[in-house]
């Protein structure tokens, strides 16, 4: 047998190649070494802001009146605000000094809860719901905190119903919470119930992170971001998009 028989020594002109020609066992360049740096800080980055989200989020505790409200909505299958959208909506009721607040989406009452709790003793939470199941089981989660029945007045209807009997000018905080498809038939209507200098809030401006995405033209997500750009067309209105929970779109009305 001649000397080195069976030893087979690869040359650089026989390595293996990839698809594309390209050798596999060549060393990384630096625009290679970059780009996987870039790619880990990104990813440590995106830990980073979710970790922050979280915390923020529920930076304020909710009450165990909260708690049960929010079982509630599990039992009846519809969702309710998170707790970082609902802390803020608390402190503008405190700031607001608001005594006058409309809220479309009742919901199981975990809202309603919120911003009872910003409000002061004679303010008055008038709620819309189109489910007279989800009316009871707000009721039940303010009776349990002491919230006396003359403070909340709950009206069974569609907003688009409802809303132009309210009077214009005459609220400090607009909540709406509920589908976003039907709230862009009313939104003109509730920014008038404002008086000057009064919030209105959107919940779920997020869409469950859809509206940032422009691929994502669901019916819902498509109406949020129809609703985020009308109020930012409102020189009377100086909105704001808040990440807190679903995304909370707030809009101050100037006059």
């Amino acid at each position: 047998m001649a000397r080195g028989a069976g030893l087979i020594t690869a040359s650089p002109a026989s390595a293996a190649r990839g698809p594309s020609g390209t050798r596999l066992d060549r060393p990384r360049g630096r625009q290679e070494d970059r780009a996987i740096t870039a790619n880990a800080s990104t990813a440590r980055a995106s830990v980073a802001k979710s970790t922050s989200w979280s915390y923020a989020e529920h930076f304020v505790p909710e009450s165990e009146a909260m708690e049960r409200a929010r079982a509630r909505a599990s039992e009846l299958g519809i969702g309710a605000t998170g707790p970082g959208a609902g802390s803020l909506l608390r402190a503008l009721c405190a700031a607001a000094d608001a005594r006058s607040v409309v809220e479309v989406g009742t919901g199981a009452g975990v809202s309603g809860l919120w911003l009872l709790g910003g409000m002061p003793a004679d303010g008055v939470l008038t709620t819309i719901d189109v489910e007279v199941e989800h009316l009871r089981a707000a009721r039940q989660a303010f009776a349990e905190v002491g919230v006396r029945s003359g403070r909340i007045r709950g009206i069974t209807g569609r907003a688009s119903d409802v809303l132009p009997r309210l009077t214009e000018g005459g609220y400090d905080l607009v909540l709406l919470d509920a589908d976003p498809r039907g709230a862009l038939g009313y939104l003109d209507r509730a920014v008038r119930l404002l008086r000057r200098g009064g919030v209105l809030a959107v919940a779920g401006a997020l869409s469950h992170d859809r509206a940032g995405d422009p691929a994502q033209r669901d019916p819902a997500t498509t109406a949020v971001r129809e609703i985020a750009k009308e109020l930012r067309a409102q020189e009377d209105l100086l909105p704001s998009l808040v990440p807190s929970s679903d995304g909370l779109l707030l809009a101050v009305r100037r006059r």
